[in-house]
This record gives structure tokens, C-alpha cells and sequence, in this order.
């Protein structure tokens, strides 16, 4: 079986031994193509050490980016960045579409006339209604 690299074979040390020590149990033979540790994975002394020292820094690695990126993602909230789709109903639409369903209008008619889908006024006008809704007891 022939892998890229380390990093692609699993997601922790313990993983990457796993998988390797059963691939060599069932006679398959893992090849590392690229990086340090490129060549025949063979489950003995120092060749099971350095393959296992390889996957550590790989999985730090890998560590590392992920913490880097969940603070640059933080950093880039605190600053007031948003991210995901922008919203298609403004607030001022939400009322609108309110209003229009207090009034006894359809989803579709409110859509409609707002140019959104009614999946959309549903999130808006349904939320308030869920929100204002008494809570039952159990």
C-alpha cells in the first residue's frame, strides 16, 4: 500500500501504529512515498522508534496548525470580522415580514413580496413565534 506521506495514514500516533502494525499483520506491505520517513514501513527496533517519532511531530504538527487557526479565527471575531453567508433578510425585512404574518398573510406571499425564499421568512417568523410561545411542564 503506498501513502504519500505519514500525516495521511491516521490522525494520532496510537492510529498510525494501529493501522500500520495491522497492515503488516495481514501481509500488506505500507510504503511512505515522500517526507522523512519515505521507503518500506517495517514493524522491527529502530525502524518501529523512528516511525513512531515521525507520526509524534507529524500529529504535533497537525496540533499546532489547528490551535494557530482557531486563535486567528478568534482574533478575527474580537476584530469584528464575520464569517459564513451573509444574512438575506435584513432586520428591518424581519419586521416587515412580521408584521405581514401578524396580519394573517402566507409564508409565500411574504416571500414573495420581500424577494426571499419562504424557508427564509419561516426562520425569521417562526423563531418569534417559538420565542414568545409559553413553556410547558413536563
Amino acid at each position: 500500500m503506498d501513502i504519500p506521506h505519514i500525516v495521511g495514514l491516521g490522525r494520532s500516533v496510537k492510529d498510525v501504529l494501529i493501522i500500520a502494525d495491522d497492515l503488516h499483520s495481514r501481509g500488506v506491505e505500507l510504503r511512505i512515498l515522500t517526507g522523512t520517513l519515505a521507503g518500506t514501513y517495517k514493524p522491527t527496533g529502530e525502524g518501529k522508534f523512528f516511525f513512531t517519532m515521525i507520526a509524534a511531530f507529524a500529529e504535533l504538527e497537525r496540533d499546532i496548525i489547528r490551535e494557530r487557526t482557531l486563535a486567528g479565527i478568534a482574533a478575527a471575531r474580537a476584530r469584528g470580522s464575520v464569517f459564513g453567508r451573509p444574512r438575506v433578510i435584513t432586520p428591518e425585512m424581519a419586521a416587515e415580514a412580521r408584521d405581514r404574518r401578524a396580519r394573517g398573510e402566507t409564508l409565500l406571499s411574504i416571500a414573495k413580496a420581500l424577494g426571499v425564499s419562504r424557508t427564509s421568512v419561516s426562520r425569521y417568523v417562526d423563531d418569534d413565534a417559538a420565542a414568545t410561545r409559553p413553556a410547558t411542564s413536563p
